[in-house]
């Protein structure tokens, strides 16, 4: 009889990398619900869009490094330089006060980001 090995799954720096941009998205969300009620919601979210963006750059960094010394996938590598453009694009959104299209882009940058945090 055959014994099972139970399956130990421990996380990347590309895993961690997604997590944290997910997690910066989602307190974006949160501090955009604070700009709109409080009068230090606009100096979070102001706060919170510069360490999203950052977050955005780690992923792209952890996706070239588990991209090329360790020979994987470059598909993470385009994701995440997509990804890094939409936050770009987000942030002039930002800048320009176009909510129109700010808003829906950043549920939509949530979406994609949980996505791609759950297929690891």
């Amino acid at each position: 009889m055959a014994t099972q090995v139970p399956v130990q799954r421990s996380f990347s720096f590309l895993t961690i990398a997604v997590g944290l941009q997910t997690l910066t998205v989602f307190l974006q969300a949160v501090s955009a619900g604070l700009l709109l009620t409080s009068s230090y919601g606009e100096a979070l979210h102001s706060v919170g869009a510069r360490v999203m963006y950052g977050a955005s750059m780690l992923y792209v960094l952890a996706a070239v490094l588990a991209w090329k010394p360790g020979g994987g996938s470059p598909r993470p590598v385009w994701y995440a330089s997509g990804f890094l453009v939409l936050a770009s694009v987000q942030v002039v959104l930002g800048i320009a006060h176009i909510p129109s299209v700010h808003l829906p882009l950043g549920v939509l940058m949530f979406g994609l980001s949980l996505l791609a945090l759950v297929r690891r």
